[in-house]
């Protein structure tokens, strides 16, 4: 389940981000380079900064706005070097 659920939580950040940077793009009359090398990763950005924040200080319904309702659990492991 940890898996499915820090996929839909970077996934949906990602879709959106490229959608909202493409509308943009056709808004602002942005060449490619600059949706795609700037744009679109300042909105993946923001937006989960924004969702995370709001999820974390507000509600965590707002984690359904990265596509699941809570962030995955991931367990403690502790690693240690191996002694010589």
């Amino acid at each position: 389940m940890n898996l499915y659920a820090s996929l839909l939580r970077t996934g949906v950040p990602a879709a959106v981000g490229w959608l909202v940077a493409v509308a943009l793009r056709h808004g602002l009359d942005l060449d490619a380079t600059a949706v795609s090398g700037v744009l679109t990763p300042a909105v993946i950005f923001v937006y989960y900064g924004v969702f995370r924040f709001a999820e974390e200080h507000v509600s965590p319904r707002f984690g359904w706005l990265l596509g699941y309702g809570r962030p995955p659990k991931y367990e403690d492991t502790q690693l240690s070097l191996p002694r010589t």
